[in-house]
């Protein structure tokens, strides 16, 4: 049976790319950003760039890569350099073969230091394009579902053993540390990124870092954690409470279930991103807590922790079938902490489906430690 990974269709991925090139008048297209390369062709490696003309594929890459681009890349030409050449010899020889009179590269990744070489050694006309491989990457294909899926099942499994290991002298770090050992017993990577713990208060802080704070020094803790599983990243929150919590964390609790419930309400083929995040941001500012709303309702996930589509009140566009994207809102009062609530969803052709699926009401967040 064939992995995720193997049913992936890279060519095809690569077709809908040059249909979007030409549509921008270019000939060829450059691909540096390394994390776009390997949506294109599978390889993992972190030096590569990608060649596209109307004739041909080539991947560009150094002899450190030569086996490893033969063993993931095998439906791909690729042009290799020694250490006495540079990728942009190997871009200029491949543009001389190509006859390309434009060449469209990523204007979001490149430096000018390299802008500046191509377009003194490169006999081509250079052609700025942003995003063109990132809106590609928003609509999931079924080998992606699937690995997101996995990435998940093991974040979850993940956080249920901390949960039920929980004891009152643990610390934020041990609790974040324990997070990316189980994540990788259960067959994830690594994390997608660092574990948020924070106990007490400083769950007022959306980003902090864990320290020494023990769970016992106050009654409830946020946990934001997510596992990387063949490159795919999964991104879930939740709360612990371990006693009795003050009267407005408990209104903010509430507050934050009923603003995911109305957003996730409003995700649908057709329907506009920041309508979703209004939905949220509505049962927030209704309940008094506008202001502690900072940040935007969600993003997607996929080869990247943080992809498009971005949702929050600046970000225009609808949503589309097969994109994956997190829900979730926070109340964050400093000096008192806060709350946060986050799964993640598939737009499916007439509204969502969860693909988290961990308790998160109030009552079933209390663990007796």
């Amino acid at each position: 049976m064939k992995s995720p990974i193997q049913k992936m269709n890279f060519a095809k991925r690569r077709q809908k790319l040059w249909k979007r090139v030409r549509g921008v008048g270019a000939s060829a297209i450059l691909i540096t950003r390394q994390i776009n390369v390997r949506y294109l062709t599978g390889f993992t490696g972190s030096s590569g760039f990608l060649w596209l003309d109307a004739g041909k594929a080539v991947l560009l890459s150094d002899s450190r890569y030569e086996t490893q681009i033969a063993d993931e890349c095998s439906d791909i030409d690729v042009l290799i350099r020694d250490a006495k050449s540079t990728q942009l010899d190997l871009i200029s020889k491949i543009q001389k073969s190509s006859r390309a009179t434009s060449m469209a590269f990523e204007s979001d990744h490149v430096s000018h230091s390299l802008y500046q070489e191509m377009s003194d050694q490169l006999a081509t006309e250079l052609v700025p394009v942003s995003g063109l491989v990132q809106e590609l990457r928003m609509i999931k294909d079924r080998a992606e579902l699937d690995l997101i899926r996995n990435s998940i099942r093991i974040n979850q499994r993940a956080f249920a053993v901390i949960r039920s290991q929980l004891t009152a002298d643990q610390t934020e770090r041990e609790i974040a540390h324990n997070l990316e050992h189980q994540i990788r017993k259960f067959g994830g990577e690594e994390c997608s990124f660092d574990p948020i713990v924070a106990v007490g208060a400083r769950s007022a802080l959306p980003h902090a870092v864990p320290t020494h704070a023990a769970i016992e020094e106050a009654g409830f803790a946020l946990i934001d954690w997510g596992a990387s599983v063949d490159g795919y990243a999964s991104d879930l929150t939740r709360m612990v409470v371990t006693a009795k919590i003050p009267p407005k964390i408990r209104k903010i609790f509430e507050t934050v279930l009923k603003a995911q419930t109305a957003a996730i309400a409003k995700i649908r083929p057709g329907k506009t991103i920041q309508a979703a995040d209004k939905a949220a941001r509505d049962v927030i500012g209704k309940a008094g807590f506008g202001k502690y709303f900072g940040h935007g309702l969600g993003h997607g996930i996929g080869l990247e922790i943080h992809e498009s589509p971005f949702v929050s009140p600046i970000r225009k566009g609808e949503f589309r079938q097969n994109m994956v994207v997190t829900v979730e809102p926070g109340i964050y009062l400093p000096g008192i902490g806060g709350v946060r609530i986050e799964d993640n969803v598939r737009v499916t052709k007439d509204g969502v489906e969860m693909l988290s699926s961990l308790p998160k009401t109030l009552d079933e967040s209390i663990v007796y430690i």
